[in-house]
This record gives structure tokens, C-alpha cells and sequence, in this order.
């Protein structure tokens, strides 16, 4: 192994490349198993439900039943004189709370919604709290919420997307930026093109299933506040409760070590601000755990959307017109839209676009982010029309994709950083067998099922927000800890991160220890847009530098590392080396033990996501399916899976597998089973249990093939994009190609159900 220099501190044009990239590494690129494994496997690892304080008392919540007006009673009597009671808070009693702005709008804002928490008396979505009881057990505080009894004055909701839309539409906006992308007037090229596809397609409401629901334990310490949350926005949840109790930052302490799912829904949401101001109300450490039911009715999910595609073509297969346009459900209240053309600024060349996603306000639950926000469902619509395109056209899918592979970013003029979309596809085509599809529906059949070959593209953005840092502390017996405010929800955050500072180290695996899931550790990170790698390493890589130039300052004048600069010295086994002549190097034991010093640390912040400015970077994925349709009951099936990957450098091989079955596992899901039952009569959601509400079993899930290329993108830190979204996006539209490949139907509303294909 050679010695490895520090990585670059900046990620701009002018920057050389992460040395990790053409390392030849001892742990990046193999399958390593979870550190946090073993803990998980014994049952030891704990996450916010399992921590407990002295004298701590339960939570539960009663929820209003209206849509839109005010509780004109609220009878908590019976509540109040029943078993092990503590205290009943509604909006009579409740602590004052300032409402939280909304995303990242001020400071690090990650609140789900904007409203008032128990402030006054009115209703904004059915499923709103109304009441919370504390008692000494959980059984009792059930029970007496149940006691609750409320009366309202309903006031005229909107809780029809039809009647929404009727309303008004308005432009949304993406962190204060519209989504409308125009280029060329694609709706005169589109009716001016010799082959046209122009279709509607539809998505569900969906809710957010975690294997763990939220939960919150937490108890003031005079006026500061101690919080075990299942979080993926750790300091962004101490600033956010600061703000709503009127303290400083530093004030607030949350921990979260294990999260057991997040998908975009674990930030912060009323429970929290509920159960700190019970606490604070009764002088007691609180436990809020919510149901699954809970979740439900006071957690976002998947917005609904009806998109518009439109896709102009010459006889070739070259695009002249991309139209992407339609609408998506959301509150007054909510700050996140479901920005459905989120892949299609990227993925193909096209003499022109018309992009935009409009809002239609409803009176209901906030939406908020899903697993790949607007792309998951964005690239159900666009594939879905790539692919009807290809059958008017006589082409192959792949080929019509290939055909319109941009030289740049289409719609941003950008480079692209890497990109081998290209490759994923020949290489999944060539293990799936794709060369054995009948273009023809509903030729391939085995006793009463008919079998279909689907395919379709995978787009996902690399993001690399600021606030990303890390410490590194070196101890003279040679190990290392890293302490960093990232997340761990079970994509194997603790495992990747030991082994990137194990490399930039020097070290073996076994040396490092990683410290996460804390708000008073250094950075700001949250746990999205799988951009938490990215983050992680730039902030390791800037420690890391910090770390080389305080060594330096305590080599003696004897050693061999002596006179030398930070930018001439690289890690090798266990310490530092002239980059140019390895064999000057001194452990880092050695170095410490001269100076005399149990230990040296450092601590930097990551630079600028300046690659951004330069390149249009992003995940890739080609996916392909095998469904069968049954001839006699047409029930759905998928019997093959695969997914061919373009992700830059995967660091573990293992985990990434993991990830990438995960993400097409809820894709299945958003493809044939998932859909919330909102009643539009009400606004309440009608299905709110995993009984009712069906996520994939291992019965819908077939064996799942993952490739992926070994390319990494030399601007991204250690050659890497985000693997955590790209799983889910490309795989309703493979699904339902290959439905259709199957049974000749084409199915443009999601999920697809038997009902629909017979």
C-alpha cells in the first residue's frame, strides 16, 4: 500500500482530486460488515424509546376529528380522575410555544409544519392533537386519553384534490426556488412533431412506515433541555426546539445513536414540542411514543400528484419537446412540495422543456419528504412515457434512451461531473437477458401467467449541503476517534465513516471509533438527500489536514518528518510519511510519546460544495423488471428485479448492496401495494395501521440482483455519489412497463391493482 495524501481543501475546479479515489485502498470497495452490527444483533443497541430518566412518565395523545374549524368543548374530567394521571395539557394550559418557520428559512429550521403547537383552539387537519395525557404507564395514559370527549364548530374545509384544484393553483417552490424550467417553446415543437406521446399520469398520498415509530424521550435540567429523540437532523432538532421554547442552541441537548428509519420523516414534528412542553408543565422526564397510528395522523408522507407528460419526437427517436407540467397536494402549512421533474432537468436531450409543478392547498396533514422526494414519483411519469414513446416509435427502450443521451446537462448547460448511465444499462441488459423481450404485450406466457420485461431510468441529484464538520482525536496508543454529528438509521453511517477515516488515516479499522448521533458534536448534518457521505468525508478530510499540521508542530528536530509542510506529508501505517520519499515517516505514536502528549486533536470544517458551481452531478441507475399478470384474476406479480448502478465510488460494498435493495423494495411498494385511504369527505386518513395500509412482505418481494459500475466522479469527496435514493426512483416505472409488457395494459395511476388490469 502506498502512502496516502490529504485530502484536497477545496472542491473546486482548481482542486487536485480526493487522494481515496486512486488509493489503493485495504477497506474501501470491499464488503464490510456493520460495526454496529453485533450491538444490533444482541438487542443492545439503544434507540429514543429505550432510554429512561428517574421518575419519568408516559405520554399519549388524543386527536381531533375535523378537518378545519375550532373545539368548542373539551371534557378532560373523566381523564384527569383516571389511574396514575399526571397531568392533562390541551390549549388551556399549554406552555407558551413559538411556531417554527419554515425549512431552513431561518437558522436550521426542519419543522414539519408551521403552526402554532396546542397555542389556541383551532383545527387545521383532522388527526391534529388536541389533548395530552401523562401518566406513571403507558396503559394509562392510552386509556385515559381515551376518556378525552370533544365538541367543534367545522368551519368550510377543502379536503378534495378535484375541489383544490378548482380552487386556484399556485407555483411551488423548492427552498425559495420556483419549479419551472422553460426552454424553446416545447408545446409548438411537441404539436409539431411527427411522433407525440401525451399522457396523464397519477400517484397516491403515502405514509411514512418506519420499523421504528417516532418516539421522544426527554426532561428539563433547570433550563436546559434533554432530549433522546430517533432523529436524522440532530443539531437542526436542538436549534428548532430552542426556538419554540425561546432558549439558545447550546441550551438544548439532543442525542439520537440508533434510528431505526427515516426516509425523511424523522425531523421535527409537533410530538417533540408536546412532549417538552408536558415536561416542562409537570416537572416530569416525559416518553412520547408515538403508535403507528400516531404517525399517521401527525407525520407527513407522500404528497398525491397528477402529471402531465408529453414527449415530441422525429421518426429517429430524437426528442424535440419535453413537457413535464402538473400538480401536487399541499397545506398552507407545509414548506415541502413533491418537485415531480426533479430527473427530468437531467436525463435526456431535447430541443426544448416546459417544467413546472403547481399546488393545489388542501386542509390536511402536511406532506414532507419521502425517499427520494419527486423523483421516485417524477421518473414513474417520465419512464412510463419514454417507454410508450418506444412502442409508437418501433424502438427498443433502451435504445430510445440511449439515443437521447445528453453530451451536458439539458436543461442547465453544466458538464457533467461523471456519468455513465450509458454503461449501467448495457451491463444490467446483459446480466437481465433484456435481449429475450418480446416487444409485442402478452406474447410470453407460463400456464395462467403472462410474463413482461420492464425497464426504466434512475436520476437522483448529488447534494453536499454546508455545516458539515468533524473532530479527530489521535491517542498515543495509535487510535483514532472521529466525532461527528451525523446519523446512523440503518444504512451503515458508523461503519463507512470508520473505514474513510481509517484510510485517510492510515490506520486499521479496529483503531477507529466513531462518535455520531449528538448535537453537541461538531457540524451540522443532516441525514438527506443522501448527500451524508459526501459530507462526513469532506469534513473528515478537512480534519484530517488540520490533524497532519498539528503533528507536525510537535515532531522534534531529530525527526524525519522535521521541517516539513502539510501539503508534502501523507498517512501511512499508522503515521506520516513524505508523500515523495515514504520512507521518512514517524508513527503517530512515536510523534506524541516524543512530545510528550496522551493526545492531539482537531477539528475543521468541511469547504464549500464549490463542485456543484462547476458540474451537474448525480446518481444513475437503470432498472429492469420481470412481472407476470395472472390471466384468470389479474393479480400482479413481480418475479425479477434488478437494479445496474452509476454511483461514483461505492465505499462498502456490502451496505450499498443493502441500500440498493432497500430503495427498490419501497419502490415495489409505491408500484403495486402502497396508498393512503384519504377520505375527501372528511380529510381523515382511513387506514392508518399496518394491517390496512399494505408495505411489501417477502411474499411481493423477489430475489434482487444489484450491479454497479467502479467509476468514481474525480470532483466528489472519495469519488462518491449518494446511494440511499436512487434504489426507489426508475422502479414503479420498470414495474409498470413490464406489467404492461405483460398484459397489454398500459396502468398511469399508481398503485397498480388487480381492479385496474381486469
Amino acid at each position: 500500500m502506498t502512502a496516502l495524501g490529504l485530502a484536497p481543501d477545496s472542491w473546486g475546479p482548481e482542486s487536485t482530486p480526493d487522494p481515496l479515489i486512486q488509493h489503493r485502498s485495504r477497506l474501501l470497495g470491499n464488503a464490510v460488515s456493520r460495526v454496529d452490527g453485533p450491538l444490533k444483533v444482541r438487542g443492545e443497541a439503544t434507540f429514543a424509546a429505550d432510554f429512561r430518566f428517574p421518575g419519568m412518565v408516559y405520554a399519549a395523545l388524543t386527536f381531533g376529528t375535523i378537518a378545519k374549524g375550532r373545539v368548542t368543548e373539551l371534557d378532560t374530567a373523566a381523564a384527569e380522575a383516571a389511574p396514575g394521571v399526571v397531568l392533562v395539557m390541551t390549549h388551556r394550559n399549554a406552555p407558551k410555544i413559538t411556531p417554527l418557520p419554515e425549512w431552513y428559512t431561518e437558522g436550521k429550521a426542519v419543522a414539519g409544519d408551521t403552526l402554532p403547537v396546542m397555542q389556541d383552539n383551532r383545527i387545521h387537519w383532522n388527526g391534529q392533537p388536541i389533548a395530552l395525557v401523562l401518566a406513571e404507564t403507558p396503559e394509562q395514559a392510552d386509556h385515559a386519553a381515551s376518556l378525552i370527549r370533544a365538541a367543534y364548530a367545522t368551519e368550510p374545509s377543502v379536503t378534495s384534490f378535484e375541489q383544490a384544484k378548482a380552487a386556484g393553483l399556485s407555483p411551488a417552490f423548492h427552498y425559495g426556488q420556483p419549479l419551472t424550467t422553460e426552454i424553446g417553446d416545447a408545446e409548438a415543437a411537441l404539436a409539431a412533431a411527427p411522433v407525440q406521446v401525451d399522457e396523464t399520469y397519477r400517484t397516491p398520498l403515502q405514509n411514512h412506515n418506519a420499523i421504528e415509530p417516532h418516539a421522544v424521550t426527554l426532561t428539563w435540567d433547570g433550563d436546559e433541555l434533554i432530549v433522546h429523540d430517533a432523529s436524522q437532523a440532530v443539531v437542526h432538532t436542538a436549534w428548532s426546539l430552542a426556538h419554540a421554547f425561546g432558549l439558545r442552541p447550546e441550551q438544548v441537548h439532543v442525542s439520537s445513536p440508533h434510528v431505526g428509519g427515516g426516509f425523511g420523516a424523522k425531523c421535527v414534528w409537533s410530538h417533540h414540542i408536546l412532549a417538552a412542553a408536558a415536561a416542562k408543565l409537570s416537572g416530569r422526564p416525559v416518553r412520547l411514543s408515538l403508535s403507528r397510528e400516531g404517525v399517521y395522523r401527525l407525520v407527513g408522507g407522500r404528497a398525491n400528484t397528477e402529471q402531465r407528460v408529453a414527449i415530441g419526437a422525429q421518426p429517429d427517436g430524437g426528442f424535440d419537446a419535453i413537457v413535464h407540467t402538473g400538480v401536487i397536494a399541499m397545506t398552507h402549512h407545509s414548506p415541502v412540495p413533491e418537485g415531480f421533474i426533479a430527473s427530468t432537468r437531467h436525463l435526456y436531450a431535447a430541443g426544448s422543456f416546459k417544467l413546472a409543478v403547481e399546488a393545489a392547498h388542501l386542509d390536511m396533514l402536511a406532506p414532507t419528504f419521502m425517499r427520494a422526494p419527486g423523483a421516485a414519483v417524477g421518473s414513474f411519469a417520465l419512464e412510463c412515457a419514454v417507454d410508450e414513446l418506444a412502442e409508437r416509435l418501433e424502438l427498443d427502450p433502451i435504445e430510445l434512451r440511449i439515443r437521447n443521451e445528453p453530451e451536458r446537462n439539458p436543461t442547465s448547460g453544466v458538464p457533467f461531473s461523471s456519468r455513465h448511465l450509458v454503461e449501467a444499462f448495457h451491463a444490467g441488459a446483459e446480466r437481465f437477458g433484456w435481449d429475450r423481450r418480446n416487444p409485442r404485450p402478452g406474447t410470453r406466457r407460463e400456464g395462467e401467467w403472462l410474463l413482461g420485461l420492464g425497464v426504466a431510468a434512475a436520476c437522483h441529484p448529488y447534494v453536499r449541503l454546508p455545516g458539515g464538520s468533524a473532530r479527530i482525536t489521535l491517542t498515543a496508543d495509535g487510535h483514532a476517534t472521529v466525532d461527528v454529528a451525523a446519523h446512523e438509521m440503518g444504512m451503515g453511517t458508523e461503519t463507512t465513516t470508520a473505514m474513510v477515516a481509517a484510510e485517510r488515516l492510515g490506520l486499521g479499522l479496529d483503531q477507529v471509533r466513531v462518535r455520531y448521533g449528538d448535537s453537541r458534536l461538531p457540524g451540522s448534518i443532516m441525514a438527506g438527500g443522501a448527500q451524508q457521505t459526501a459530507v462526513i468525508g469532506a469534513s473528515i478530510g478537512a480534519a484530517q489536514r488540520e490533524l497532519a499540521a498539528e503533528l507536525l508542530k510537535l515532531v522534534g528536530h531529530d525527526s524525519p518528518l522535521a521541517g516539513l509542510t502539510p501539503d508534502e506529508v501523507g498517512s501511512f501505517d499508522g503515521g506520516l510519511c513524505r508523500l515523495d520519499e515514504p520512507s521518512r515517516s514517524e508513527s503517530y505514536a512515536s510523534i506524541l510519546d516524543k512530545a510528550g502528549i496522551p493526545q492531539v486533536a482537531a477539528e475543521a470544517t468541511g469547504a464549500p460544495s464549490l463542485e456543484l458551481a462547476h458540474w451537474s452531478m448525480h446518481s444513475y441507475g437503470a432498472v429492469f423488471c420481470e412481472a407476470r399478470v395472472n390471466a384468470v384474476t389479474g393479480e400482479p406479480r413481480v418475479s425479477r428485479l434488478l437494479g445496474s448502478f452509476d454511483c461514483g465510488r461505492i465505499l462498502n460494498a456490502k451496505t450499498a448492496a443493502s441500500q440498493f435493495r432497500g430503495g427498490m423494495i419501497m419502490g415495489l411498494g409505491l408500484a403495486l401495494t402502497e396508498r393512503t385511504q384519504f377520505d375527501e369527505r372528511t380529510g381523515r386518513i382511513m387506514n392508518p395501521s399496518l394491517s390496512e395500509y399494505h408495505v411489501p412482505v417477502h411474499a411481493d418481494v423477489p430475489e434482487i440482483e444489484v450491479l454497479w459500475s467502479e467509476l468514481p466522479d474525480p470532483h466528489a469527496p472519495m469519488g462518491a455519489h449518494g446511494v440511499g435514493e436512487i434504489g426507489i426512483t426508475g422502479v414503479g416505472a420498470a414495474v409498470t412497463n413490464a406489467v404492461y409488457n405483460a398484459a397489454g395494459k398500459r396502468i398511469r395511476d399508481l398503485p397498480i391493482t388487480l381492479d385496474k388490469l381486469w
